[in-house]
């Protein structure tokens, strides 16, 4: 096969489409560039996004002749992509993306399918269509059979089928043709489509766009940045798995944190860590359903868990063996490899993933408008995750930075472990249970006496000059940004000094410019190159709680300026050139934008 070379390198200039059990990525001419079946977690058909040259494989693109721009958007209040493509001539089509998504005969309709529509919108447009999928991570393109009005694509176990009205030997031979008339396309399961093509994909539009935007009309958002916010939960709400409730950290595997860093990792997987986040940002809004859905994944989890043992991560079905391999047949991003699949950090320990089992599943115990409230057979449960909390909150882990080398007892490990203490305490209060009330506040007090002993560094005399800090590790006196979430966990009010002088000292140990670095010291790979965005919208939390709202403001602004024309984030960005690195769409940077918009934005009740 002839491979056509890459008019420019990938980039992450991308826009999600989904409907919470596929997902795709477009590029800014309209190419699905990424995308895995039967699930975020398979085999990526559409990969030339990881593919390096080779972008004739693992990609999905329509080629107008004499093409010369590329404009985009999305639908008001969806993840409806529209693409409009222009000739040199005038010529122009626009092409309607989206995954379907409505309910339908009483459940949810939620297809392994991608659904597109090209339509002429000016001249005579002359089009090709370029649909190769591939198998076995890029291994080789996917075979095809045919028929009249569809194409088989044989992509593993299951194949998946194109249904369409377009002529299908030009498809299949990669001619251009000339788009006289509106052109549809239904890349799904491979069964008969049944009914009109052009009327079902028309209906199927409609519909999805009606389940979005009363999605969307059912949040509860701050009066400034209202569409930055709406975009970051669309976004959010794709990354869940609703058949299980799973939340994946990020829809990609393998974007480099920095470029030729090989720390390129895989994070299409559920972290407890980072579906807390998740899942407490899209509560502030009032997104009950990713709530209730992700709690009944955690049910699982705790029900297989030995002994109340929890990992750090799953896969989205729930299992926890994810075995890290790599993808010889793809190159990586812009070449960069290696493609990892699976995440070796499933076998860590990470002691903090107690408390981001207990903190969401607290509010369960509370909320009354819940379909499932909690009760004492879900608190007997959450107890052995609790008991799991107090053995370990004083030994050495991987932290939640997971490094790969080293343990220590890390101070936001031993936090987690007393926030799970002492909701636990809340709980018991609540339910009527005071002899269990009673052990967890005991349990949270031990827990907190000793990180406030181990912990703190007392500076004064040192050429520090302070009274003193928290420290990252009770053994190592270094600093990470993580300290900053000390007053979000309860740990500590914003008025406390201990906080005040420890917010200044990460500040001053982390910050470069507008952004914030994990931590400076050396791990695994050597010094951090990349600024981590969610550690930034940490810093911006801290200047409000400081009293320094016109800096975190102009802080917040800046970091809004380096989102994709998607409105998305990466996982971390380069402080010199500002792009954006890691992979894609990273939830904990959507989050810090909803939390951060929530904090900052004037109230309702100026315009009300």
């Amino acid at each position: 096969m002839t491979e056509r070379p890459p008019s420019e390198p990938a980039s992450l200039e991308l826009w999600p489409i989904g409907n919470c059990q596929v997902s795709g990525l477009i590029d800014r001419k309209g190419a699905l560039v990424w995308g895995c079946v039967p699930r975020v977690d398979g085999d990526p058909v559409f990969c030339s996004l990881l593919n390096g040259d080779r972008q004739d494989a693992g990609v999905w693109r329509f080629e107008l002749e004499g093409q010369v721009s590329a404009t985009q958007h999305y639908e008001r209040n969806t993840p409806i992509l529209v693409t409009r493509l222009e000739a040199e001539d005038g010529s122009a089509v626009e092409i309607r993306d989206f995954c379907p998504r409505f309910e339908r005969s009483g459940r949810m309709y939620r297809p392994v399918a991608y659904a597109r529509i090209v339509s002429p919108v000016a001249g005579n447009p002359r089009m090709k269509v370029v649909l190769r999928p591939t198998r076995g991570y890029g291994a080789q393109l996917a075979e095809t059979t045919s028929g009249t009005n569809h194409i088989r694509y044989l992509v593993g176990g299951q194949a998946i089928r194109l249904s369409t009205d377009a002529p299908v030997g030009y498809v299949l031979s990669g001619r251009s043709f000339r788009v006289e008339s509106d052109q549809h396309f239904f890349l799904g399961p491979d069964e008969p489509f049944s009914g009109n093509l052009r009327a079902e994909l028309r209906q199927m539009d409609d519909l999805t766009r009606k389940y979005w935007t009363l999605w969307v009309r059912g949040l509860h958002i701050p009066l400034e940045w209202q569409d930055e916010v709406i975009r970051c939960a669309i976004a959010l709400k794709l990354c869940q798995h609703e058949e299980t409730g799973a939340i994946v950290a990020a829809l990609t595997t393998s974007i480099p944190e920095a470029p030729n860093s090989e720390r390129n990792w895989d994070y299409r997987y559920c972290w407890i860590r980072d579906s807390y986040f998740t899942v407490q940002a899209l509560n502030r809004l009032g997104a009950l359903d990713v709530l209730e859905k992700y709690l009944a994944y955690l049910r699982n989890i705790v029900d297989a868990a030995q002994g109340g043992q929890i990992q750090p991560l799953y896969s989205v079905m729930g299992d926890g063996t994810l075995d890290e391999t790599t993808a010889a047949h793809l190159s990586g991003y812009r070449g960069m490899g290696p493609v990892r699949v699976g995440n070796a950090a499933y076998y860590q320990v990470q002691h903090d993933c107690y408390g981001q089992i207990v903190m969401p599943t607290v509010q369960a115990f509370f909320d009354r408008r819940l379909l499932r409230m909690a009760d004492d057979r879900d608190f007997a449960s959450l107890e052995k995750v609790g008991e799991m909390a107090w053995t370990m909150h004083d030994q050495p882990d991987a932290g939640l930075w997971e490094f790969r080398t080293r343990q220590e007892v890390h101070t936001y490990s031993a936090v987690m472990c007393w926030a799970a203490c002492d909701r636990l305490a809340n709980v018991a209060g609540h339910i009527g249970k005071e002899d269990r009330r009673a052990l967890w506040r005991e349990r949270a007090d031990a827990i907190r006496a000793k990180i406030e002993r181990e912990a703190w560094v007392d500076d004064r005399g040192s050429e520090n000059g302070g009274d003193g800090h928290f420290k990252a590790s009770f053994e190592s006196d270094y600093l990470d940004a993580s300290l900053l979430q000390l007053v979000e966990l309860h740990f500590l009010k914003p008025d406390d000094l201990r906080f005040q002088a420890t917010f200044t000292a990460v500040e001053k140990e982390l910050r470069r410019g507008e952004h914030m670095l994990r931590y400076a010291s050396e791990d695994d790979f050597g010094l951090p190159e990349t600024a981590f965005n969610v550690c930034t919208f940490w810093l911006i939390e801290a200047l409000h709680m400081a009293g320094r709202d016109d800096e975190a403001r102009a802080l917040f602004d800046t970091m809004l300026s380096h989102r994709t024309a998607s409105g998305m984030l990466s996982e971390d960005l380069d402080v010199d050139t500002g792009e954006l690195w890691g992979n894609f769409p990273q939830t904990y940077s959507l989050v810090g934008i909803i939390n951060c918009a929530g904090l900052l934005s004037k109230p309702w009740s100026e315009v009300r």
